[in-house]
């Protein structure tokens, strides 16, 4: 359950906002299903003041290993003018080192049912968005890539739109990295919870959610070879989905350009 709500205009990290036009709100919302409250930065379109009856699509943004609520709006300052370029709300909350599940081994890191059951009404309730799933996306990089498949797959009710940057899509390869043992337990001793937990074994599921399905990789990245493979089990499946493989590594710079497709395919599909 929410607790209380916080909210201020960002203005650390020497990010100054005064030249744009959006609202740019920091949130702590306390919630039971972590042990302190989650911090999340939501960025509402200008046009919401000019129009207080309108209503908008909404974008949620995933940081991966290492990163927080900040990271995006960090990486790209002109989020903002983005927002209001788009007519869209965006919320980027902090992703903890979660992978974004709720972990069977941990029960103060439940990130999913946070997102479900606590940040999606949260943001319906106090913004002005659209509700239904068509007009919801969510997209992330590294590992927030792997959170937004697999919060997506497993809730189309919420978000029908998602994408991946750089996504960590198959964790079996990297059974020691990023502090994925913390939080689903070791891979030697819980191999079919791991198989479990990737978003590559779950195509069925993927297909069955019916999504618009966008992801990518640099040729260079670490785990451009587990995007190649996603990318041909989603074809031999016959899932609907664009896929792009373009020069980079696992860089700020390859997300700062790659969060552009991604918006430009959520708003191609916001407007069906």
């Amino acid at each position: 359950m929410i607790k209380h709500k916080t909210l201020s205009t960002i203005a650390c990290l020497g990010l100054v906002f005064t030249a744009q036009a959006a609202k740019v709100d920091t949130l702590s919302i306390a919630t039971t299903y972590l042990d302190t409250p989650e911090s999340v930065v939501v960025i509402t379109p200008d046009a919401a003041a000019v129009n207080p009856a309108k209503r908008f699509p909404t974008v949620y943004m995933l940081n991966g290993y290492s990163g927080d609520h900040l990271s995006w709006i960090s990486m790209r300052p002109d989020l903002p003018e983005l927002a209001d370029s788009y007519g869209v709300v965006m919320v980027m909350p902090d992703g903890r080192d979660s992978w974004y599940w709720d972990s069977p081994v941990d029960p103060s890191m439940q990130m999913e049912s946070f997102f479900t059951q606590d940040l999606v009404p949260y943001v319906d309730t106090y913004y002005p968005t659209l509700t239904d799933a068509s007009k919801r996306a969510i997209t992330g990089l590294s590992m927030g890539g792997h959170g937004a498949l697999w919060l997506a797959m497993h809730h189309p009710d919420i978000w029908g739109n998602v994408g991946s940057m750089s996504g960590g899509v198959d964790i079996r390869p990297f059974a020691e990295k990023w502090k994925i043992p913390q939080r689903i337990g070791s891979r030697d001793t819980d191999r079919a919870v791991w198989d479990a937990y990737t978003v590559s074994t779950n195509i069925p599921l993927l297909k069955e959610a019916g999504l618009n399905i966008t992801f990518d990789c640099g040729a260079d990245d670490f785990f451009a070879g587990v995007n190649d493979n996603l990318h041909r089990m989603l074809l031999e499946n016959a899932v609907p989905h664009d896929y792009t493989s373009r020069p980079g590594a696992h860089s700020q710079a390859y997300w700062r350009n790659s969060i552009l497709y991604h918006l430009l395919f959520f708003n191609e599909n916001f407007k069906k």
